[in-house]
């Protein structure tokens, strides 16, 4: 067999395979010859049929099959002669297969790029850490009071905090806005919900009130086409409701699991669920300092192909979230931030998977099995959960797959200049959870 490899890029490459004829024609023989012995041919008796008749009738559909599984084999052993390691199943050109001439053919492929992991010796990185403090626990009772608040329609112009009841139509340039109707919509004053400017043409309103607003779509809006337009909405206030906020009393408590109505039982649940929150928020945002500084101080060519999948997984992802939410996709108006993300999450594919190559990382099984009890405390039934991630090699190579990150940044970690930066529980878990003026933006809750 010939090889001969052609750069057509830093990643690309273009084999030129050539096969001897007689590696065709040896299968083929044998494969014919093996047929001849089993096949009825009528006016033969089974296996009797002269091998010339057996080559005329099925030699052409036999040497088609030699051919084909010759390309994949010389293909692979070219690869692997050559030593390179395709992202992808290469794709085959120019196939010249004739009689009495050896097999010839192009592939084209792209090939994983070399990482040179980069010292992180001096990159500074820095750490967020935070505890759960007595005010922060006050703050989430105060939370949950008001999820657990009473609306009391009342017959006064609605102020911040108050919930008004709406019926809603939206317009650009005189067409009404895909998915932009809505009937019984409540809206809490403050809350940002629907925008500032929105809820401000609200304030001061009473029941019964008409409203048209104009409000600015964001430049940053993924809706492309409204861009730089204004929406008109035609509003109507159907009721102005106040929020009464329910007592700390036993009953409340019981509501949250503390049947006795101890207060001092139900801030202690309330803290180890916090402290729980907290730990995540923290590994999480520890996790996106590390993956951006390694982004950040690598340089790596990337795979074409490797791009687009990731490009398109993206996008379906996005695409499935919108719809979720009752919005129509604007696809183009992704295009270059999905590919943006794309680049960047295989980049750091290759740079992690390097750091576990070159520093023998495994997925401790202790770390795996703490993990899933972890994630099973939250359920009515752990034990149960725990069984589930051990049912099936593909259920526990999720929480591997978590392990072996969580050891990537561990490693990270010792190696860097790690400082700390104080914080606290509401910026790490969501800045204006335990807001008791505004409360968190379900929608955006940055």
């Amino acid at each position: 067999m010939r090889v001969s490899v052609e750069h057509t890029g830093k990643l690309a490459r273009k084999l030129r395979i050539e096969a001897p004829e007689a590696r065709i024609t040896a299968e083929l023989d044998k494969r014919l010859r093996d047929l001849a012995r089993t096949t009825r041919v009528q006016g033969f008796r089974p296996g009797k049929a002269p091998f010339k008749v057996i080559r005329g009738r099925y030699g052409g559909q036999v040497r088609r099959e030699v051919v084909g599984e010759l390309v994949r084999l010389s293909l692979f052993e070219a690869i692997d002669q050559e030593g390179l390691k395709p992202v992808a199943a290469p794709e085959i050109h120019d196939l010249a297969d004739q009689a009495g001439q050896d097999l010839s053919f192009t592939a084209t492929l792209e090939i994983y790029p070399e990482v040179d992991l980069q010292p992180l010796a001096g990159v500074r990185i820095e750490k967020p850490v935070a505890a759960v403090s007595e005010a922060d626990i006050d703050a989430m009772i105060g939370v949950l009071c008001r999820a657990r608040r009473e609306l009391v329609p009342v017959e006064r112009a609605a102020a911040p905090g108050d919930v008004v009841e709406i019926d809603f139509e939206s317009f650009v340039e005189g067409r009404p806005l895909a998915n932009g109707k809505a009937e019984n919509h409540r809206l809490e004053l403050g809350s940002n919900d629907l925008g500032e400017e929105f809820e401000a043409g609200l304030a001061g309103k009473a029941a019964g009130a008409e409203v048209t607003l104009h409000v600015a779509v964001p430049e940053d809006s993924m809706e492309a086409g409204l861009k730089g337009k204004q929406v008109e909405y035609k509003i109507r206030v159907k009721t102005v409701n106040e929020a009464v906020l329910p007592t700390l009393d036993a009953k409340f408590m019981a509501a949250f699991g503390v049947e006795d109505g101890d207060e001092a039982r139900f801030r202690a649940d309330l803290r180890r669920g916090m402290e729980r929150e907290l730990d995540a928020a923290l590994q999480k945002q520890i996790r996106a300092r590390v993956l951006d500084k390694l982004h950040e101080i690598h340089a790596i060519e990337l795979p074409e192909a490797l791009v687009a999948a990731e490009r398109r997984r993206i996008q379906q992802e996005w695409e499935a979230q919108l719809k979720e939410r009752g919005i129509e996709p604007s696809p183009k108006a992704w295009e270059i931030p999905a590919r943006q993300q794309a680049e960047k999450r295989v980049s750091l594919q290759l740079i992690l998977g390097e750091i576990i190559r070159q520093n023998d990382l495994k997925a401790d099984p202790a770390e795996v099995r703490k993990r899933i009890e972890r994630l099973a405390a939250g359920y009515a039934e752990p034990e149960a959960v725990i069984n589930w991630h051990y049912s099936s090699k593909e259920n526990l190579s999720r929480v591997e797959e978590q392990v072996l990150e969580d050891a990537v940044i561990n490693w990270a970690l010792a190696h860097a200049e790690v400082t700390e930066r104080a914080s606290t529980f509401d910026e790490i878990t969501n800045k204006g959870q335990t807001d008791l003026d505004t409360g968190p933006d379900p929608e955006n809750p940055a």
